[in-house]
């Protein structure tokens, strides 16, 4: 099962490292790594997607906790956050093609950012599978490069993630 952890992180150098070293030193592979300032300059959010069973899950959440730069570790339930994704991908385009892609992109609410006379680059934000039906449908024209952020997440509603009194 694959679960989102919203991490709240002092904004220091090397975080980002000793989080990672955490994961592999346990054996535990992050299927997706995003992290970003927040409201706050001296705050970082990481958003990682790790596989794994509770146990998995109970573990990575004990070890996060104990660096002294994390602040704050929530398990997102999906049924609870809101999840995206940003994807950029190029496309090769032949010109009796170009309408095809257009109306593919525009089905999936995507955006066309770049045109060259060989290649499109279109961007597209969403949830997995999203991305996923998106990037199928292109493949044959060809995708020559795809660039994705990993998901980023957020608690439904009027909760939120911050730094506890202290």
């Amino acid at each position: 099962m694959k679960h989102t952890l919203a991490v709240l992180v002092e904004n220091k150098p090397g975080v980002l490292a000793r989080v990672a070293g955490l994961f592999s030193r346990r054996g535990y592979n992050i299927d997706s790594l995003a992290v970003g300032i927040t409201d706050n300059e001296n705050l970082s959010r990481m958003t990682i997607v790790v596989e794994g069973d509770e146990h998995v899950l109970e573990q990575v959440t004990k070890q996060l906790n104990k660096l002294i730069e994390v602040i704050k570790v929530s398990d997102l339930q999906p049924e609870e956050s809101v999840e995206r994704e940003l994807a950029l991908i190029k496309v090769n385009v032949d010109p009796e093609k170009r309408a095809e892609i257009m109306m593919i992109t525009d089905i999936f609410r995507a955006r066309i950012v770049d045109v060259s006379t060989r290649t499109m680059i279109i961007e597209v934000t969403g949830d997995e599978d999203k991305i996923n039906a998106l990037t199928t449908l292109l493949r044959q024209y060809g995708i020559k490069e795809m660039a994705r952020t990993g998901k980023i997440a957020m608690i439904r509603g009027s909760k939120v993630i911050k730094r506890e009194k202290g």
